[in-house]
């Protein structure tokens, strides 16, 4: 007898609020999960219209710019269902939005970061990669010298570059040596916070898409206002790369990809100097293929 399979639609949500890259989840779990809902083969004339309306029946928020991420078909998605459960297949979409506030109910932002804090390094490196994943992967790789080397290059351990865009393969890696809650590690032992199923793999997928796409493609401003200021453009900029930029070396960039055009007036701060206000120039989409912010070689000040 043939397996049978059901099929949801579950989307990535992500914001940058006040220089914090977040994630809206729904709360009627034990831990926090992404949006989604079954395909209703007939209720839905498209996937994305399904997707649309179950996002919006979940969290009262109503999408903008969505693209289909992946499709997520492994048996065992759900630790906690049952080997005959129904297999489910989630064809996961990645959406950007400016943050909202929710109606009353059972979803939230969350920091992104809380559930991949080693993605982060703003501020510095994570001392978390020297205190809880090294020991957890070097205790997983045991005196095996491929495992301890494909952990050294994906993680930037032992001296190995860190590769922003790297972000799934640090999370397989993770829940491959047993070190997230999700993949067996104790609650408070995981380095970072679990998310129902496996949403923080469909998380992790998401970031990475995002850091790839910022080097040929203008999504940033999908998630900035329609005028804005340098630092607001570089601070989303930061959020979702995870790294602190060297900024005269962005707005250089900035200034000779004529990505941003001045609107003539000014943002006044209650605190500071005033600072010009831009807009995204639309007109560089017909003028090159890939317009991008990504400069090789002199994002970082450190």
């Amino acid at each position: 007898m043939p397996d049978t399979i059901r099929v949801n639609l579950e989307a990535v949500v992500v914001a940058v609020t006040a220089a914090v890259p977040r994630v809206l989840t729904t709360t009627g779990t034990l831990s926090p999960a992404l949006p989604s809902g079954p395909l209703d083969t007939r209720a839905h004339p498209t996937l994305e219209r399904g997707l649309r309306e179950s996002v919006h029946a979940a969290t009262g928020f109503a999408l903008g710019y969505v693209e289909q991420l992946y499709t997520f078909g492994d048996r065992e998605r759900d630790p906690r269902a049952g080997i005959r459960a129904p297999r489910t297949l989630g064809i996961a979409y990645l959406a950007l939005a400016r943050e909202q506030p929710l109606p009353d109910g059972h979803a939230r932002w969350q920091d992104i970061y809380a559930f991949l804090p080693w993605e982060d390094w703003r501020r510095q490196r994570p001392a978390l990669l020297d205190t809880v994943v090294a020991p957890a992967l070097h205790a997983w790789a045991g005196a095996d010298v491929q495992r301890r080397e494909r952990a050294d290059l994906v993680f930037g351990l032992r001296g190995a570059p860190w590769d922003t865009e790297r972000t799934l393969e640090r999370y397989e890696l993770l829940w491959e040596a047993g070190a997230l809650a999700e993949a067996g590690a104790a609650a408070d032992e995981g380095p970072g916070l679990a998310m129902a199923k496996d949403h923080c793999r469909i998380l992790a997928t998401a970031l990475g898409r995002l850091r790839g796409k910022l080097r040929y493609r203008p999504l940033v401003f999908e998630l900035l206002p329609e005028a804005f200021t340098l630092s607001q453009l570089q601070q989303v900029v930061e959020a979702l790369a995870g790294r602190h930029l060297h900024t005269q070396n962005f707005r250089r960039l900035i200034e000779h990809a004529r990505l941003v055009e001045a609107t003539g007036a000014m943002a006044r701060p209650p605190r500071g100097r005033p600072a010009a206000l831009f807009r995204f120039r639309h007109e560089v989409l017909r003028e090159r293929p890939q317009p991008g912010v990504y400069y090789p070689g002199a994002w970082w000040s450190r």
